[in-house]
């Protein structure tokens, strides 16, 4: 991964984890992003490992669950990529699965090293 540029996490939306706990008692933000980080790498290894029709279903899974929580935490790009592998497998079911795969794995990889390098910080 270390080929791949960090990704900045979108600051609107961090500032809206940061509003559900002002004073950052509860640790909501950082908990947040430390379940994303897992979901996601959890996610990322689950694609990378599909093959033949089981990766259909696996990449519809994984653009599902992504799509809303990548906005969430800031990893907008990543959301945008799923949004757009959605509607391409509804308008063209089947077609470009490795492409779509490879892509959702690079920018799931960029949302990753983003994410680890805030929780770091």
């Amino acid at each position: 991964m270390d080929q791949i540029d960090p990704v900045l996490l979108d600051e609107a939306a961090l500032d809206r984890l940061r509003d559900l706990d002002p004073d950052g008692l509860h640790g909501v933000l950082l908990r947040v992003m430390r379940a994303f980080e897992g979901a996601l790498a959890a996610m990322l290894v689950q694609l990378e490992n599909s093959s033949g029709p089981a990766r259909v279903q696996m990449l519809a899974e994984v653009t599902h669950k992504l799509r809303s929580s990548a906005a969430s935490v800031g990893a907008l790009a990543l959301g945008r990529c799923c949004v757009e592998i959605e509607q391409q497998q509804r308008t063209h079911p089947g077609q470009d699965i490795d492409e779509h795969v490879r892509r959702l794995i690079t920018e799931g990889k960029r949302a990753l090293q983003a994410v680890r390098a805030m929780l770091q910080a």
